[in-house]
């Protein structure tokens, strides 16, 4: 109990540790955001609880669901195992930023005609991911979508439905008149 006191002591200027708090620039959605934050905060936390972007969804805190993901620099990351104090004038950007203004992003717009997400906590954290891939990779094959995806965990599908709307995406990304496969919408003949 000793140690835990000490440690609780009073920092500079007479302030608690506790209540400290860093003051930074954040680039979230392609907007610059000054935020006041305890330095302990995760970027999941801060991105939820200080700047209301509750779309990053809180999982397991631990780095195993992948359901925080988020881009930081144009790459998945996970938002529970980054301390916001690392992400100053870095570009964020959470799922309410894939949306182009009032239009969602194409795989948004794939996931819901396609029935992609079921319960959608996991949804957010895989669409940043999947919005990656087909960046850097505009035609990815479904091994290519199973491997970027490996680290959202979705309690809910069987992964299929999210496969097949990562891939119509990739295709409406290059013919924004392309159609689901016939079989995708109702199932194979038998």
């Amino acid at each position: 109990m000793a140690q835990k006191m000490k440690r609780r002591g009073k920092g500079a200027a007479g302030a608690s540790p506790s209540r400290a708090k860093v003051h930074l620039r954040l680039d979230v959605n392609g907007e610059t955001q000054e935020v006041a934050f305890a330095p302990h905060k995760t970027l999941l936390e801060v991105l939820r609880e200080d700047l209301g972007l509750t779309g990053t969804k809180h999982g397991c805190e631990l780095g195993e669901c992948g359901t925080c993901t988020v881009l930081l620099d144009g790459r998945p990351q996970l938002s529970c195992l980054v301390l916001a104090l690392e992400c100053e004038d870095r570009p964020v950007v959470t799922v309410e930023g894939l949306a182009r203004g009032p239009r969602p992003d194409p795989l948004q717009m794939a996931f819901a005609e396609l029935g992609a997400a079921q319960c959608g906590y996991c949804t957010p954290g895989i669409l940043c991911a999947a919005k990656a891939l087909l960046d850097a990779k505009p035609q990815p094959t479904r091994q290519e979508i199973r491997e970027a995806l490996s680290g959202n965990l979705c309690r809910c599908t069987g992964y299929i439905k999210i496969f097949e709307a990562v891939e119509l995406a990739a295709r409406r990304m290059r013919d924004p008149d392309a159609k689901p496969a016939a079989e995708v919408l109702h199932g194979r003949r038998v």
